[in-house]
């Protein structure tokens, strides 16, 4: 529990509270849906946990996920995949103007929230598409990208990822060391969710600004796995002024979906290397959607309680202080594998319900909800053209 000031008022109905505070997720994989398999999610729909329901349960500013994969990165398509997602967005918004809004400044956010408009800034989700080329970071800023996770789930040009056993770069590439410099100057955030612990630990030192995690968690829960971010590294990243935006789904609150997590990537790599020998010798290979198709009959969803989330935060607040946690649900990015009272983006007057439950004051609350990654946007952006 955290120790909020003497004003604190956790008697105000959640729903209300959640209306009222300034809610912000940093990860919502809407963009990569919307290409998969369209739906109108200017239309409330129970196969989406991101649509106009998003208003029901207080979010007023949800990045959207400009996601590219390992295997689009080796194709040469991430650029315009990434193209094509913002261009979803975009559209989007132009087809319910009365429902969504482009954000492009932290300072327009109090502006943007009064007609009840969910606002829709863009994060860019591995830094494939910019190739090795830094004019592509300008090229992207242009087109509303405001924080870029360097890599996802393989080492790229730019930094090692997490997930992999083997690191090409002990951290960032040198290319990559130039990569946050520019990004700095440009006003994007550096986001480390997703990094190898060397590659965070370089991102931390060498940027001139707070940097963000956009969606991890804690790996005090979840020994062994890298995606999470390790205590120490949380540490820097709050004495550099940044904030960790707690992942909502079981990979990432729940240490046995964390393990098959980790599990699943490394079995990927294999059989990655398998299909390569097979094709070699003219054989059939096995297909990424069959693979996961399997993986994910033979590992049934684990349930998992809205706690797990709390816990995460409680630690989160214990380790680094209440200015350095906030929210980063990775709503339709996880397959559905989300906490028992976190299914959608509806569900955020539960967060806050099991928050004040746990004793957190209102200013702390909003903190949390929002206020921190908001002060983190701002700096960033004062901090550039330096």
């Amino acid at each position: 529990m955290t120790a909020g000031p003497a004003f604190a008022d956790a008697t105000r109905p959640a729903t209300e509270l959640a209306q009222h505070a300034i809610i912000v997720d940093t990860h919502i994989d809407a963009p990569g849906m919307l290409l998969e398999r369209w739906h109108d999610i200017g239309m409330a729909t129970a196969e989406r946990e991101f649509d106009p329901k998003a208003r029901a349960g207080g979010l007023d500013v949800a990045f959207m996920s400009i996601y590219t994969s390992a295997g689009e990165d080796e194709a040469d398509t991430a650029w315009g995949i990434a193209n094509q997602q913002i261009d979803a967005v975009e559209a989007l918004v132009q087809r319910h103007p009365d429902k969504f809004a482009l954000l492009r400044s932290p300072r327009d956010v109090e502006k943007g929230i009064t007609d009840g408009r969910v606002l829709l800034p863009l994060g860019m989700e591995n830094g494939a598409p910019i190739g090795e080329d830094l004019a592509q970071l300008q090229f992207f800023f242009d087109r509303g990208i405001r924080y870029i996770t360097l890599t996802h789930s393989a080492n790229n040009a730019i930094s090692d990822s997490s997930y992999t056993t083997t690191k090409k770069w002990n951290g960032l590439s040198p290319f990559g060391e130039q990569v946050v410099a520019e990004m700095n100057r440009l006003g994007i955030m550096v986001d480390v969710s997703h990094l190898s612990d060397e590659a965070v630990a370089d991102a931390v030192r060498l940027s001139q600004v707070p940097v963000i995690a956009s969606h991890s968690a804690f790996r005090h829960f979840t020994p062994g796995f890298e995606r999470n971010i390790s205590d120490e590294l949380a540490k820097q990243v709050a004495a550099k002024g940044g904030v960790i935006q707690v992942a909502f789904g079981n990979a990432f609150v729940n240490p046995a979906a964390a393990k098959e997590t980790q599990d699943y990537f490394t079995a990927a790599a294999e059989m990655r290397r398998r299909n390569e020998a097979l094709a070699a010798e003219g054989k059939p290979v096995q297909s990424e959607a069959d693979f996961s198709a399997a993986w994910q009959a033979a590992h049934p969803r684990r349930e998992t309680p809205i706690d797990a989330v709390l816990d995460q935060i409680d630690h989160g607040v214990k380790l680094v202080g209440i200015d350095h946690v906030g929210i980063g649900s990775d709503f339709d990015g996880v397959n559905g594998n989300l906490p028992t009272g976190l299914k959608s983006v509806a569900d955020f007057p539960n967060l806050v319900a099991g928050l004040q439950a746990r004793g957190y004051s209102e200013a702390d609350i909003r903190k949390i909800l929002g206020e921190n990654l908001l002060r983190v946007w701002r700096a960033v952006e004062d901090g550039a053209g330096s």
